[in-house]
């Protein structure tokens, strides 16, 4: 069994969207009710689902407007808090934030509540408790048995998501193996010498942004005409995310198809984006230059590209291999020795010490294969310079050995 969504554009008539606001402000209110609820108490008292859903019942019976939602709404608000408080506490992400407005604008229904009906070649109906039936635009068919069903609000208006579950035999892998260097200029190379890069329009709706950035910069704040600035800079950059996302998914399915191993460095996107600027005391350096580069490495979406090529390989019987990352642009493809000097420019590799020559994205990549079932560690060769390594101490001769005339050592 695999789990898939199929998103739709919504079409609800004006009371049917006051419903959904109105789904989901009381939604985001019984989170984060919950959520303080288990800050200031559920160290003591052990504040689970099932306590939090009895009070939410008492809620319910005191407040006729909280009443009004449908019940499984707020109760699946509540199992999400309940999930990120499991993911906080083993350690997979950060304390939970509150949820706001503007921003977690969504509700979700039990699949065994929600029908489905289809109008026409084009248009499709969905029944959803207390609201009645929605019309969606059916762009392709769902599949599977469904679980849940999600109605979001982005900047192009209400969504909605189903998730089915599809019963799928897993084929037998394929044999051929490929590493990826993801890159800044070169957003994908692959150790078979193929460049994806995102496509050009990104960086026209980039303009196109930044210039309405300025224009809401000179907007009175709360002002109607500012609102409206913000909803089109909102709209480029859900356009944008669409555009980045179409990429990902093709590229993915195409290398999940030809692949039955995908081998990616194992970064910490987070680590890499932080800010340069430092502290009050202890200024950082070159501030405006890293937020630039912060901004292109967030623009690659390589964490995204990771998930969605996991699940497609997964799919398809392949696997998703992470190897440690220290020197992959460093290292020659052809010898193995490992010299900051090599990496000529961004684009550019040439081995100082066996003269070979290759785009340095691509020597990344092969470098990114070979490791991924081999008993080396971080380092496949030799420093040829060992003060020049980026381990931040002096290496001796005897750590880091120059290559012997009869070949590797």
């Amino acid at each position: 069994m695999i789990t898939r969504g199929f998103r739709y554009k919504l079409e609800p008539l004006p009371e049917q969207e006051a419903l959904f606001r109105q789904f989901a402000g009381v939604c985001r209110l019984v989170y984060n009710l919950g959520l303080e609820q288990k800050a200031t108490w559920g160290r003591k008292h052990n504040l689970g689902y099932v306590a939090q859903a009895a009070d939410l019942t008492k809620l319910r019976a005191e407040f006729d407007w909280v009443r009004a939602v449908y019940v499984s709404c707020q109760q699946q608000a509540l199992r999400d808090l309940d999930r990120a408080f499991q993911n906080f506490f083993a350690g997979r992400t950060s304390f939970p934030r509150p949820r706001c407005r503007g921003v977690d604008d969504s509700f979700r229904f039990p699949g065994r509540e929600v029908a489905v009906k289809r109008l026409n070649c084009k248009w499709s109906t969905v029944r959803l408790p207390k609201i009645g039936w929605v019309k969606f635009r059916d762009t392709r068919p769902i599949r599977g048995k469904l679980k849940n069903v999600t109605v979001i609000l982005d900047a192009f208006g209400w969504h909605i998501a189903f998730t089915c579950e599809i019963a799928h035999d897993t084929p037998a892998p394929c044999s051929e193996i490929v590493g990826i260097d993801r890159g800044v200029t070169t957003t994908l190379s692959l150790s078979t010498g193929e460049m994806l890069s995102l496509p050009e329009r990104l960086a026209h709706i980039e303009a196109q942004k930044r210039k309405l950035q300025r224009v809401v910069s000179r907007r009175k704040r709360s002002s109607n005409r500012r609102r409206r600035v913000q909803a089109r800079v909102a709209r480029l950059q859900a356009r944008q995310a669409r555009i980045r996302r179409d990429f990902h998914h093709r590229a993915a399915l195409g290398i999940a198809k030809r692949f039955g191993v995908a081998v990616l460095e194992d970064l910490n996107t987070r680590s890499m984006t932080a800010s340069a600027k430092g502290t009050l005391a202890e200024p950082g350096s070159n501030v405006r230059q890293k937020a630039g580069l912060n901004r292109v490495i967030l623009n690659a979406s390589w964490h995204q590209f990771a998930t969605i090529l996991t699940y497609k390989m997964e799919e398809k019987g392949g696997q998703v291999v992470a190897v440690p990352a220290r020197f992959t642009s460093q290292t020659c493809a052809a010898c193995g020795v490992v010299d900051s000097r090599s990496r000529e420019s961004q684009a550019r590799f040439i081995c100082i010490s066996c003269g070979h020559t290759d785009h340095a994205d691509r020597n990344a990549a092969i470098i990114i294969r070979r490791r991924w079932n081999t008993a080396l560690l971080d380092v496949e060769g030799v420093h040829q310079q060992p003060l020049e390594a980026s381990t931040g101490r002096d290496l001796t001769i005897s750590e880091n050995p120059r290559p012997s005339g009869r070949g590797r050592c």
